[in-house]
């Protein structure tokens, strides 16, 4: 199975030591395409790619091949919502993962899309059982 992961990356990159640990956990179920968000070289400017036109297009195609899509969302990205949104468009199954203790709120436009699965979660332990439900029902 490939997995599309969808992290925050130039909307701030304090999540990736965790988005590093979902991509670990998610290789058990296949190939994540999107491994480097989890890459603590990566930094906000987001030059994993040699144009911004070359990353849209590149993490596009990532993304209309998966089979599915992780998206931790806490961190807030315009990006990451873009990414969403063209996934659920696409007929994706999408899970959002979203920590409350943040401080952040959860936009509404996620928590009321009825085409996505969102986990509230307050460690990775609990992401992991999450996870694991949303992706065994996939393969």
């Amino acid at each position: 199975m490939k997995i599309y992961f969808a992290g925050s990356i130039r909307g701030g990159r304090e999540d990736a030591a965790l988005y590093s640990q979902i991509i670990e956990y998610l290789k058990n179920f296949g190939e994540v395409l999107t491994e480097h968000i989890g890459d603590s070289s990566l930094t906000e400017l987001g030059d994993d790619g040699y144009s911004d036109r070359f990353i849209h297009d590149r993490d596009l195609e990532w993304l209309l091949s998966a089979g599915v899509v992780v998206a931790e969302i806490t961190t807030i990205s315009v990006g990451v919502g873009y990414e969403i949104g063209r996934a659920v468009a696409a007929g994706k199954k999408v899970l959002c993962l979203f920590r409350p203790d943040s401080g952040r709120n959860l936009s509404a436009m996620i928590a009321g899309c009825p085409e996505l699965e969102v986990l509230r979660y307050g460690n990775f332990d609990e992401t992991k059982s999450a996870i694991s439900a949303f992706l065994e029902k996939r393969i």
